[in-house]
């Protein structure tokens, strides 16, 4: 199947590591111009070299996404170096599990920023280009805490919920200018030590997912067992092709059925 990806520019933010390089690397094997925007620049390098290998076109923008001025920033240098974004991927995000009544207010702003703010501020970046053109697709990943609740992950819920309304909102009333906005929301996916970076949150948790964690974590999903990458980033894909084409404001579990939503 041609997805039409060929040729088409798509950043992709935390593009580096785990769900982030899976995504880069799969809109690579399409052919796509890949934007790899990420505060780790040693892993994104490696992630550019892989990408690189194949053939393919790509670029590394160093990027904070909490903060606005670096938001603008990387969509103006995919834009002088590829006079096109024709796909926006938010794939920043992440949590530290803690009671609520236990979180100091410092990690609630963390979380905040990271997972809320970081996609509010470069999905607006991006946007002046798209409704200029009247196209384009803003795919950002959420997770089923974000329609469910998850326990000992509030802030974070409320994040992710923050994600999807948003994108709801925003498929209402950009879809005249032709752009569309989905949400992917992935399951359990524990890296590689390959796939991330010395930055990456995943560093601190490596050491716990050990293969009996897993296999217990494991029986919580109907397929009995936890996400991988790719598992995420082909449906990112499909929603930012043309086969998608008639598809917005969309939310998508890719979670082993963990929630039945």
């Amino acid at each position: 199947m041609d997805l039409g990806l060929g040729g088409k520019t798509v950043i992709v933010t935390g593009g580096a590591s785990n769900i982030g390089r899976a995504i880069s690397l799969t809109f690579a094997k399409e052919g796509s111009n890949v934007v790899v925007a990420d505060w780790d620049d040693v892993q994104a390098q490696k992630v550019t070299d892989e990408i690189k290998a194949m053939g393919g076109k790509v670029l590394t923008i160093k990027t904070d996404v909490t903060d606005w001025e670096q938001a603008q920033n990387m969509v103006n240098k995919a834009l002088s170096e590829f006079g096109q974004v024709d796909i926006l991927v938010n794939s920043v995000g992440g949590t530290f599990d803690q009671y609520f009544m236990e979180e100091p207010r410092e990690k609630w702003s963390r979380t905040i920023n990271m997972n809320l703010w970081g996609m509010i501020n470069c999905t607006r970046a991006v946007l002046d280009h798209m409704i200029q053109r009247k196209s384009g697709v803003v795919v950002s990943i959420g997770s089923d805490a974000g329609r469910v609740g998850e326990f000992k992950e509030g802030i974070y819920s409320a994040c992710k919920a923050g994600v999807i309304a948003l994108s709801k909102s925003l498929a209402r009333e950009l879809g005249r200018n032709g752009i569309r906005f989905n949400v992917v929301c992935p399951g359990l996916t524990p890296p590689k030590v390959q796939e991330i970076g010395e930055k990456s949150h995943w560093q601190q948790q490596l050491a716990t997912f050990t293969p009996e964690v897993l296999e217990k974590a494991a029986k919580a999903y109907p397929l009995r067992k936890v996400g991988k990458p790719g598992d995420t980033a082909n449906a990112v894909v499909f929603l930012a092709s043309d086969c998608a084409g008639y598809i917005t404001g969309q939310t998508l579990s890719v979670s082993g059925g963990y929630t039945m939503i």
